[in-house]
C-alpha cells in the first residue's frame, strides 16, 4: 500500500478514538443525571464461576469448622463424665 494511504488511514484512526472519547466525555454528565433521575444505578455483574466455587467452599468449611467443635465438645465432655466415675 502507498505509503501515503497507510499515513491517511492511521490518522483516520487516531481521529476516531479522539472524537469518541471526546462524546464520551461531552455525554458523562447528561448520563450521570439519568441515573440519577431514573434511580437506576449500572446492573451488578453476576459473579463468574470462580466466585461462586469460592462462596461454596467457605460455606463448606464453616459448616465443616461447626461440626468439628461440636465434636470436641462432645469428646470433651464423655472425657470428663468418664474421668468422673
Amino acid at each position: 500500500m502507498n505509503k501515503h494511504f497507510e499515513d491517511a488511514r492511521y490518522y483516520l484512526k487516531r481521529a476516531g478514538e479522539t472524537a469518541k472519547k471526546g462524546v464520551e466525555e461531552e455525554l458523562e454528565p447528561v448520563r450521570e443525571r439519568f441515573t440519577e433521575l431514573t434511580g437506576e444505578d449500572e446492573p451488578e455483574p453476576e459473579p463468574g464461576r470462580l466466585e461462586k466455587i469460592r462462596a461454596d467452599l467457605k460455606e463448606v468449611q464453616a459448616n465443616a469448622e461447626g461440626e468439628a467443635k461440636e465434636a470436641i465438645g462432645d469428646a470433651r465432655e464423655k472425657i470428663d463424665d468418664y474421668r468422673k466415675d
